[in-house]
């Protein structure tokens, strides 16, 4: 069983960066794959980055690519998403997710979600 909480969501002007983290709870973190998804309103959850359990490989969404980051410390149970270069339309809830072995892109492969944070960019 993982719990995850995210932090670090808030309110920036287009162009401006956050950090998202992800605290994860448990002895195993360095064993799951985790990856970062968002939904706006009205829209579905879509991908944005995920990352391996040991932080070797990453993948993002075409979209984020060149202006997100995703890390992970495993000594501290936590990953992060840098979000650079912010657009009024990566404004969205973003949840972090974890899934035993390799990482994945789609929503159903993750088992455990946190409960979001919002990320809300101005223009």
């Amino acid at each position: 069983q993982v719990q995850l909480v995210e932090s670090g969501g808030g309110l920036v002007q287009a162009g401006g960066s956050l950090r998202l983290s992800c605290a994860a709870s448990g002895r195993t973190f360095s064993s799951y794959a985790m990856g970062w998804f968002r939904q706006a309103p009205g829209k579905e959850r879509e991908f944005v980055a995920a990352i391996s359990s040991s932080g070797t490989m990453t993948t993002y969404a075409d979209s984020v690519k060149g202006r997100f980051t995703i890390s992970r410390d495993n000594a501290k149970n936590t990953v992060y998403l840098q979000v650079n270069s912010l657009k009024p339309e990566d404004t969205a809830e973003y949840y972090c997710a974890a899934r035993m072995g390799y990482s994945a892109t789609y929503t159903r492969a993750y088992d455990y979600w946190g409960q979001g944070t919002q990320v809300t960019v101005s223009s």
